[in-house]
């Protein structure tokens, strides 16, 4: 099964001139999103996961089931303001903002991580989880996968994220598009 035609494409949003890569039209066709699952399963299985981090939000739609199924500890990396305990965070810019991630100190990760979204565009979103991770939680580099469902080449993001020492694997290229 191809996925990318199950990846619908909106055109100036969330701002005039992004083509948004809409992962719902993926997630709603059963057969699609059980592929998507399967295979980022498979990348986890490969990586030797111990922790699965997700990006929020649609990051969890992905590594909520994929951690249940391999029985590792899920974490989510969440908005300013949404989890309840003491924080570590980190600010980084998006395509089209700034924003920053926090996870919390008392998360369980550990091991060999799996950083989990559903896109890499500029790459600031995943690197921030990654550095995050390394920064705080004394995991190396080398140690930390960052896994995404769909890549945007054209905008390096992957790239820059190889280039700072992580790995880095996608399910789905939209080059040039």
């Amino acid at each position: 099964m191809d996925l990318k035609q199950h990846i619908r494409t909106v055109l100036d949003h969330p701002i005039e001139g992004i083509k948004f890569r809409d992962i719902t039209s993926l997630t709603e066709n059963p057969k699609a999103f059980h592929k998507t699952l399967i295979d980022i399963t498979s990348e986890c299985m490969d990586f030797t996961v111990d922790t699965i981090v997700a990006i929020e939000s649609r990051g969890f739609v992905f590594g909520s089931a994929v951690a249940r199924d391999l029985e590792v500890p899920f974490v989510m990396a969440r908005k300013p303001g949404k989890l309840p305990n003491e924080t570590v965070s980190k600010e980084f810019k998006l395509e089209y903002g700034e924003t920053e991630l926090h996870l919390q100190k008392i998360s369980p990760i550990q091991g060999r991580v799996v950083v989990i979204d559903d896109l890499i565009a500029t790459g600031g979103t995943a690197l921030a989880c990654a550095d995050l991770i390394h920064e705080n939680f004394d995991i190396a580099k080398k140690d930390i996968l960052i896994l995404a469902v769909i890549d945007l080449p054209d905008l390096k993001g992957s790239a820059i994220i190889q280039e700072q020492g992580y790995n880095v694997k996608t399910l789905i290229e939209f080059e040039g598009e």
